[in-house]
This record gives structure tokens, sequence and C-alpha cells, in this order.
């Protein structure tokens, strides 16, 4: 298969301007490598509401009944692979790692519904941050053997998925009615070097290091800047700093 498709994908993937394009253009993609099901997750933090967790996700019709019902998710060797996984990984090579498991068993029954419902085989790619794992873009369909490159750039594809995806959650549940930031609003230079320390996922610590600043005059400087954008936490001033240009 051609890695254009790829290429493609990744070169305009930042141009949509909803998440709906964003997943038409996703599933196309995953159309010409035979890839027809996937899921685009946050990773799980204690107390969240599991239903947060899906930014996107397509699959057969009755596989999420039979996930549930079964309690796969105990005993599942692709999550429990995932916490310990450095890069892609396939969900055959997280079956075999398990092989000796006592639970080995119902994985197999796990994995007979799957395939019955045409989950045969896949691919996961873990997300991850400064701050450790944060969630992962899984794919699944008919048993696909994808090259190296391949799951190079779908790795790239799905920082990109996650962050795009995410961003567009985080604009949806601020609302119409939400304050804006101005069009007019000003930062000082060393704001804006702040601010893109900020958009980069870095800690006040982090940004001090980088800026040879104290946490506490960054705290300062970043006070100001969600008073100048009216935001209501530091995840508010990055979206309204990315919707109005202020980082890129």
């Amino acid at each position: 298969m051609s890695i254009n498709a790829i290429v493609q994908f990744l070169v305009m993937g930042r141009e949509h301007e909803n998440p709906k394009t964003l997943i038409a253009d996703f599933e196309h993609l995953l159309k010409q490598y035979h890839l027809e099901y996937y899921g685009v997750l946050i990773q799980p933090r204690p107390h969240q509401d599991p239903m947060t967790l899906v930014l996107a996700g397509k699959w057969p019709q009755r596989w999420p009944e039979t996930y549930i019902s079964n309690r796969f998710v105990l005993i599942d060797p692709t999550i429990r692979y995932l916490g310990r996984a450095t890069g892609a990984f396939r969900w055959k090579d997280a079956r075999k790692a398990f092989k000796a498991d006592p639970q080995k068993r119902r994985m197999d029954q796990m994995f007979k519904e799957a395939a019955r419902l045409g989950l045969e085989d896949g691919y996961i790619f873990p997300i991850h941050g400064r701050q450790g794992l944060l969630g992962n873009m899984t794919v699944g369909g008919p048993s696909v053997d994808l090259t190296p490159v391949e799951i190079s750039l779908f790795e790239q594809v799905a920082k990109l998925m996650f962050m795009e995806l995410l961003r567009f959650r985080n604009e949806a549940q601020q609302g119409d009615d939400e304050p804006e930031a101005r069009p007019d609003v000003r930062l000082t230079r060393r704001e804006l070097e702040v601010l893109h320390f900020l958009a980069e996922g870095l800690t006040s610590q982090e940004i001090g290091k980088a800026l040879n600043l104290s946490s506490h005059t960054v705290d300062w400087y970043m006070n100001g800047i969600q008073e100048k954008l009216e935001a209501k936490n530091r995840q508010h001033v990055v979206a309204l700093a990315f919707r109005q240009g202020l980082v890129s």
C-alpha cells in the first residue's frame, strides 16, 4: 500500500475546522488500509467517568455490549500491555506476551468474540506526554500487515488525532456563551514566551527552567495572561490562545 495517503492526511490534518471533517478524512484513510474500526481514547484517571474518555470511535455492532457484559476490560491483554509499551504494538503481540497468564482462557474467549464480529487483529498506538501516558489510538478489522514505515507514520496520525480531537472537545465544552479572548488582547514578549511553553504542555517549574525564572514568577505571568484572556483556568488559556492565533 502507498504511504502517500498517510502523508497527505498528516499534512492536512490540522486544517480541519471541525471534528466531523477530521474524522471523515481519518476513516477514509483507514479504509484504504482495510482498517474499518478504531478508537481514540484518553488515558483514564482515578474516579473519572469512562464515558468521557472516548474522543472518537467506531466499532462493530454488539462489540461494545459484548466487551462490557463479559467484563473483558479486566483481562484485556492489549490494555495491560499498553501500560508498559513505549511504542506501537499489534494486538496479537500483546496476546502472546500473556500466553502463560492464568486468565489466558478468558483472553482467548475475548479474541474469539472479537474475530466473530470482524475484529481479527489490529494495532494500538500509545500517546505519551511529559507526564506519561496521555491516551491511545487503536485501529482494527481484518489482519493487516503494516510496514515499519507505515507504523511510524500512523504513530504521528495518532498524536495528531488525539491532540486535534482534544482541542475540539475543549472548545465545545467552553460553549458559545463563555467569554472569548478579546481580538485586541496585548501580551508582552515574556507573556508570549510563557504562553508558548504552556501550550507545549510544560509545568510552571519546567517553564521557569527554560526561561531562567522562578516558578513563582512564572505563576505571576500566568495569572496575568489568564486575566487578559478572561480564561477560567490554564487549559482554557491554551484553548483561547489557539483560537485567537496567539500560539500555533
